[in-house]
């Protein structure tokens, strides 16, 4: 991939490169500057909390992913949770978020860990939350193990990703996940991709995950907080053929 410019808080990519001229990541048809720019501004409004946490701000509401030792922020209109692992699945960070009136979509293995009232979904599911449209999307690995044989994050558990359509813009989270079959038929906008290894992809694995789903933009995570580091970032940005935005973690 090409090294784009750094500013402050974020990788800033250039209309053109992302619209498909010269040096851009696509091969198809340009996309229209209008559509390119809903894009970049939706990735203003993305806050990667560190690992695998976002809060995103758009549509008048307040979306989080995966909150995990989030410190305080704005309630929630709306939680996702891809699956019960600690790292993704808070009760103590759910609590501090929650308000009367969010909602909260996630598999049955976590709501069960979860006093608040939740929306369970399987692979597959769509619902509209708060207006927002939101679909559960696979998540599991094929060669990442625990122990001879036994994946940490096994296809039968119902783990999942969302792919949620806010202001126009379609957002993959992708949860705890190698890269699968199942993203070659996902269309969407940004992709949040993990790309630490170990327990999901690597930089490697992620960057071709990316070429896969060819969204306009990807941005990293599952890194911090002991697992992986801004180096398995920054690998996958030079690996990528898409155009990459490394967010700052905020603490």
């Amino acid at each position: 991939m090409r090294s784009p410019c750094r500013s402050v808080g974020l990788v800033v990519l250039t209309t053109a490169a992302l619209a498909g001229g010269p040096g851009g990541a696509r091969d198809t048809a340009p996309e229209t500057t209008a559509a390119v720019e809903e894009t970049l501004t939706m990735i203003e409004n993305i806050h990667w909390l560190n690992h695998a946490s976002f809060r995103v701000e758009a549509g008048g509401k307040v979306i989080y992913f995966d909150p995990w030792q989030v410190g305080d922020g704005p309630p929630a209109d709306l939680i996702l949770i891809s699956h019960d692992h600690q790292d993704h699945c808070s009760p103590a960070d759910v609590a501090r978020l929650w308000r009367e009136g969010t909602v909260i979509v996630t598999t049955a293995a976590a709501a069960v860990k979860l006093p608040q009232s939740c929306q369970v979904v399987s692979p597959g599911d769509e619902i509209a939350a708060h207006g927002i449209a939101v679909r559960a999307v696979p998540a599991y690995n094929t060669n990442k193990f625990r122990s001879p044989g036994v994946v940490f994050h096994p296809r039968e558990a119902g783990n999942v990703g969302f792919v949620v359509t806010v202001d126009g813009q379609r957002i993959y989270h992708a949860g705890d996940t190698d890269a699968i079959p199942e993203m070659d038929s996902l269309e969407v906008d940004i992709a949040l991709l993990p790309v630490s290894g170990t327990y999901v992809m690597t930089a490697e694995e992620a960057a071709a995950a990316a070429a896969a789903i060819e969204p306009r933009i990807a941005i990293p995570m599952h890194v911090g907080r002991g697992i992986g580091d801004l180096e398995d970032a920054a690998r996958f940005a030079e690996l990528a053929d898409v155009e990459v935005v490394v967010l700052e973690p905020e603490e």
